[in-house]
């Protein structure tokens, strides 16, 4: 007999979370972005993890958190009716599904406060599974952090009778 995985959940942001939620994001721009991003950026990058900042936009927005065994494993935020802002899963659980099923939930979320189109502002890495989920670049941005350049991709995605 086969072992059964235990089932991601879904869960709204708690203030406790934050500690686990910085400790998602910096292992997986550590893990994950190598092969797009330099050291020094992706240092830049993790460094976000340490500012106020970070907790009062996961706050403010429309956070979910992806949990198995309910232990955090992953989260998403949608800022406003149509801007996913953050997207990021821990690299033990990369590849299992738990992107789609937090993005499968922010567009849902976004479709049911009216939003016509989502968009997000992809990592390089990040595009490709966004591109699979029929969003398409409409322009590329540079960004700057900690005095650190880096690129991402705006992409956008209509919704509609296909969800």
């Amino acid at each position: 007999m086969g072992q059964t995985l235990p089932k991601p959940a879904l869960r709204p942001f708690l203030p406790d979370d934050l500690p686990v939620l910085a400790a998602i994001f910096t292992a997986s721009i550590e893990e994950l972005t190598g092969d797009d991003y330099s050291e020094a950026q992706q240092e830049a990058w993790m460094a976000a993890a340490a500012d106020e900042e970070f907790g009062k936009r996961l706050a403010s927005d429309l956070t979910l958190i992806a949990t198995l065994e309910g232990s955090p494993v992953g989260f998403a935020s949608l800022r406003g009716t149509d801007h996913i802002r953050m997207l990021y899963v821990h690299p033990a659980v990369s590849g299992q599904g738990i992107a789609t099923m937090l993005v499968d939930a922010l567009e849902k979320l976004a479709g049911g406060r009216g939003a016509t189109s989502l968009s997000v502002d992809a990592s390089d890495n990040a595009q490709g599974f966004f591109a699979k989920r029929g969003y398409t670049a409409q322009q590329r941005n540079s960004v700057t952090i900690n005095d650190e350049w880096l690129a991402n991709t705006t992409m956008k995605k209509t919704l509609g009778a296909t969800q």
